[in-house]
């Protein structure tokens, strides 16, 4: 595939980046609610450990991403890749300790939760610099079927993650172990991207001598997808445009993100202590159940945007309208499923719901802005969906605790609520294609 100026290999790179980030998170997921059951840790303490490193993540991406832009993206994505491997092989060094008895609950607690923020506060400059990369070197018209399978990245890793991570294990590090090979590969990405894809660094290309007042890539397409006239360049380094969250041409998007996120990110957390709660059994058994469940999400998240966004051709206001309408429906089949199989046929139907949701609402805030704006955009929506886990875990694992259907019935109504909110919302209702209303 050639997305414009983007050749495969670069498009392949940038996906393994987002792709290893995925997978070892989801690992990381799929392993810690059997790993708190066993070491003793209270189920809102793991919520609590995923919250704080998102608040980091949330307040560093936006910074990042404006580094991204003056710096070049794949500076930054190496940031993003070193921190999310030295942040990995704290916590499995810290998990090891506890699971071995030579550290307190209390202690590991501590420990893992630092270690954790690491991936919070340098991890989160590979996601927008990676988006911003590809938003730089795609037409408006195809960003968003490249955003889209950009964005799939995320939905093979949460396949690959638990897939993979038993594969890992061994009996001298236990349940730590896929930690240590996520960072290991996450080292190796690092180096293919190092070695394989071009320097973007604006430093070192040439300078264009004019420039449109939004400042975008001479030879790169402007929002309405047609060419400004000059050649490629970084001007403005340093004087880029710091697009603010309530800007009227993004923020109604934002909105919707950070509600559909909040959502997922509740359910999705209480998701493995309600599998295990069903399913019983040894720590590992449950650990392969969750991992299971999050494999069968995930191959229906990757079934919506590499199938049916292409298939359909939707634009991005109907993949908003759709994610919401499909989330909801998946959502109150959880609550109602009256075993475990039921709870994977219905997280499968929300999981198409998200992956129409958030290719949905990344492409259309893009679209929405010039080329001199697409790395603060990533950023805004990156620290956005970061914004999602602050403190959407916690609630979604303390409504469990009150009454396990809690959390999805009322993810189900903030999610029928955005459905009404995408079909009344006039910048919403827009029929996005490459910025044009049809």
């Amino acid at each position: 595939m050639t997305l414009a100026r983007l050749p495969r290999r670069d498009f392949a790179v940038l996906f393994a980046v987002l792709l290893v980030v995925a997978a070892g998170n989801t690992a990381l997921q799929s392993v810690l609610p059997s790993i708190a059951r066993e070491i003793h840790i209270d189920a809102k303490l793991v919520g609590v450990i995923f919250s704080l490193s998102a608040l980091l993540w949330t307040i560093s991406a936006p910074f990042w991403a404006r580094q991204s832009d003056t710096r070049g993206r794949k500076r930054l994505m190496l940031v993003g890749l070193a921190g999310f491997a030295v942040s990995m092989v704290g916590c499995a060094g810290a998990i090891l300790l506890g699971l071995r008895g030579m550290l307190a609950a209390g202690s590991v607690f501590v420990a893992f939760a630092l270690l954790r923020s690491l991936f919070g506060i340098f991890g989160s400059a590979a996601n927008p610099a990676a988006q911003a990369y590809v938003a730089a070197r795609t037409s408006a018209r195809e960003r968003t079927a490249a955003l889209a399978t950009l964005t799939s990245a995320f939905g093979l890793g949460t396949i690959l993650g638990p897939g993979v991570a038993p594969f890992f294990e061994i009996p001298a590090l236990g349940l730590s172990a896929p930690m240590f090979a996520f960072a290991a590969i996450a080292v190796a990405v690092g180096i293919g991207l190092w070695l394989l894809l071009p320097d973007d660094n604006p430093a070192h290309e040439p300078q264009a001598a004019d420039h449109l007042h939004h400042g975008a890539p001479a030879t790169m397409p402007s929002v309405l997808g047609g060419p400004t006239g000059g050649s490629a360049r970084a001007a403005d380094v340093g004087r880029r445009p710091r697009l603010k969250f309530r800007d009227p041409r993004v923020w109604p998007f934002m909105v919707y993100g950070f509600a559909s996120g909040s959502v997922q990110a509740a359910t999705g957390q209480a998701l493995g202590f309600l599998i295990i709660d069903h399913v019983g059994g040894s720590p590992t058994a449950a650990a392969k159940s969750v991992g299971i469940a999050l494999m069968v999400g995930a191959g229906a998240t990757l079934f919506a945007q590499w199938g049916l966004i292409r298939m359909f051709n939707l634009s991005a206001s109907a993949l908003m309208r759709w994610g919401a309408a499909l989330a909801a429906a998946g959502l109150v089949g959880i609550a109602v499923a009256p075993d475990y199989f039921g709870i994977l046929a219905a997280f499968a139907v929300t999981s198409v719901g998200y992956g129409f949701a958030r290719p949905g609402f990344v492409a259309a805030a893009s679209l929405m802005v010039g080329e001199a704006e697409q790395g603060a955009v990533a950023g805004a929506v990156t620290s956005v969906n970061g914004s999602c886990f602050i403190i959407a875990p916690t609630i979604g694992i303390g409504l469990y605790e009150l009454g396990g259907s809690y959390p999805y019935l009322l993810g189900a109504a903030v999610q029928l609520a955005l459905l009404g909110y995408a079909l009344s919302h006039p910048v919403l209702r827009r029929n996005l294609r490459g910025g044009s209303d049809d």
